[in-house]
């Protein structure tokens, strides 16, 4: 499987990030060893200037573009238009410099965000220009939608080889605990425990807890970006899952159980909470390039409580629930 990656230059949008640190972790066990992963600080993508000094530093046959800003409902609605214009300027530009500098393949990581508000469930890839996204999310989704358009239109004129994957909802060691800007399962998970370490009766949710949503294991998901990066060179986006729904109550009350907090859920349905529904059809990535997801929720779900414990214990993270 890695023969092809594995004697290739390999830039790593994000890599230092959440899903980032997780795919070049993946890179390195199966034996690339010219990797490359600009820091923020150094190389601002939004900028042309830097994706070109970026691009005349690491010299890549491969990018894997991750790079993105991220958070969730509340956040989104905060800054719609830095969603919107810091992830459209990103992508594009790094896109089209790896056209430029003849980059032999190209990897984007899109968001289920994409999908329409009324797409039939599970989503199918086919399902994705039916209709526009839900309003919350609507900025970032189609913000990196449009590097779909641009990856088949770059591979119709210039022969580029560019290829999208839309992975669900991710979680796992080393997501975001920031209140002001983290998931729902990170989320919940800081309540939970805060709560329980200052024993208080209750904590409270965005939402009614009536919507589903899909959850794929970053460890998973690295693993899929990998056997695209190295076996996918179709024109199509993918789909990337874990084929398990689940509502955002019994979410919550599953990381109430494993967090060992007592009290009550509250749900504070004058807030946002996204589409009803949001889970894919992942048969198209086990056909074309061999993905099947193989942590199950709870166990996923487990390992990051652990994770996250262990660095509020060494003082590593900080910050109150709200």
């Amino acid at each position: 499987m890695t023969s092809w990656l594995a004697s290739r230059k390999i830039l790593v949008t994000g890599g230092a990030g959440f899903l980032g640190r997780h795919v070049v972790s993946r890179l390195q066990q199966i034996g690339c060893g010219r990797i490359f992963v600009p820091r923020s600080a150094q190389y601002d993508l939004t900028r042309m200037e830097d994706v070109v000094r970026m691009y005349e530093d690491a010299r890549p046959e491969v990018v894997i573009h991750l790079a993105a800003k991220v958070g969730g409902i509340g956040y989104i609605e905060d800054r719609p238009a830095e969603f919107f214009y810091d992830n459209l300027m990103m992508g594009v530009q790094t896109m089209e410099q790896a056209r430029r500098c003849g980059v032999e393949k190209f990897v984007a990581i899109i968001t289920v965000c994409a999908y329409p508000k009324h797409a039939p469930t599970p989503f199918r890839e086919d399902d994705l220009w039916k209709g526009y996204p839900e309003e919350t999310n609507a900025p970032y989704g189609v913000a990196k939608k449009m590097l779909i358009v641009q990856a088949q239109a770059y591979r119709q004129q210039y022969g580029f080889s560019a290829v999208c994957l839309l992975p669900a909802n991710l979680y796992g060691p080393g997501a975001s605990f920031d209140p002001s800007s983290s998931h729902v399962i990170p989320a919940v998970i800081h309540k939970c425990i805060e709560a329980k370490e200052e024993g208080r009766d209750y904590i409270e949710v965005w939402g009614t807890g009536n919507a589903s949503r899909e959850f794929l294991y970053v460890e998973d998901c690295a693993e899929a970006v990998v056997l695209a990066s190295e076996r996918y060179n179709g024109p199509e986006p993918v789909n990337v899952g874990s084929g398990q729904e689940v509502t955002i109550r019994n979410l919550a009350e599953t990381i109430a159980v494993l967090t060992g907090y007592l009290g009550q859920i509250r749900w504070d349905a004058t807030k946002p909470e996204g589409e009803l529904r949001c889970c894919l059809d992942t048969s198209k990535a086990a056909t074309e390039f061999g993905f099947r997801a193989r942590t199950l929720l709870e166990l996923g779900l487990g390992t990051t409580i652990g994770w996250y414990l262990e660095q509020r214990a060494q003082g590593l993270v900080r910050g109150r629930a709200i």
